[in-house]
């Protein structure tokens, strides 16, 4: 009877177990990082790109995004148990061990480095495995505890992934590519300082030592509009550099100016749900610019040929 209930006991769990891991890798964070990989190397390729190169390094950037997320947890298992939105994650707790925790870390990292070496290329492999060190280690143990600007700074890990996206499929690094990091880079910043507006009580107890607590709202509130209008202005160098087309220049003009108009109204008058709103929105916002992207890279050879023939590319 007691090895029953036990035996019960343990199949019960092991789901709840899992699920413990699976939150120390940030899903909701992580499938943006690879969906911004797979545009970059969907981009890469004039058609669709081989697939076994596309998958191994889906597939490997996930395990390592990962990976960087779970060590991120890690570190922060104190500062996570004195935020709101964080304390329930299994390293806060002490649910994982930290044994556990960089078991899974390092098993993670590893696993995604070998299928990036074996089924990609090495400098895909060494571009992930830098990001993981850019964020794991430079940003959350470096910057983020003794810098306001950590965001700024550790921005250009989180802005890495159409680069290793551009260089499974390339093997190199393109201009192209350095376009589409430059835009992230330039969108952390208004992105994570909306979340930091409205968590800053969260922020002040954990003691990080974020723009809004460091500077006061309005100083922050000024970066975030200063921030969005230099990425609008750069969502536009695909268009200039001649990468993407009209259909990309349209959305990024609306989108842009969507973005702009939250930020200006943050700016103008606080609220808390305002600051909800906008972080929200800038999830939307870079998932849907860079939807336009791969729309006007697939969909504007097929247009202007159905419109015009195929003479106007020549």
């Amino acid at each position: 009877m007691t090895e029953t209930v036990a035996s019960r006991a343990a199949a019960l769990s092991m789901p709840s177990r899992a699920r413990q891991y699976v939150v120390l890798t940030k899903p909701r964070v992580v499938q943006l990082i690879v969906f911004c990989a797979a545009i970059g190397m969907l981009l890469a390729s004039p058609g669709l790109p081989d697939w076994q190169p596309a998958l191994a390094g889906v597939a490997g950037i996930w395990l390592v995004a990962a990976a960087a997320a779970a060590f991120n947890c890690l570190v922060e298992q104190r500062i996570d148990a004195t935020m709101a939105r964080t304390r329930r994650r299994a390293t806060a707790t002490g649910e994982l061990t930290t044994g556990q925790a960089l078991a899974f870390s390092v098993l993670l990292c590893v696993v995604g480095s070998a299928l990036l070496w074996v089924f990609v290329n090495p400098l895909t492999m060494w571009l992930t495995f830098a990001t993981f060190v850019g964020y794991a280690v430079i940003y959350t143990v470096v910057l983020k505890p003794r810098t306001p600007q950590n965001i700024v700074i550790g921005g250009a890990s989180g802005a890495m992934p159409p680069v290793l996206g551009w260089a499974a499929i390339r093997g190199e690094v393109g201009p192209e590519a350095l376009i589409l990091c430059l835009i992230i880079f330039l969108w952390t910043p208004p992105h994570f300082w909306a979340l930091a507006l409205y968590r800053a009580e969260d922020y002040r107890r954990s003691g990080l030592p974020m723009l809004p607590i460091t500077h006061g709202s309005d100083y922050t509130r000024l970066h975030v509009l200063l921030y969005t209008l230099i990425l609008f202005a750069a969502s536009l160098l695909p268009f200039v550099y001649g990468m993407s087309g009209a259909i990309y220049l349209a959305a990024a003009c609306v989108l842009g100016s969507m973005f702009t108009a939250y930020a200006w109204r943050l700016w103008r008058a606080y609220s808390e749900p305002l600051a909800r709103r906008m972080f929200r929105f800038s999830i939307v916002y870079l998932a849907l610019l860079f939807a336009a992207l791969l729309l006007d890279h697939y969909a504007a050879p097929v247009l202007c040929e159905a419109i015009y023939d195929t003479s106007c590319w020549v």
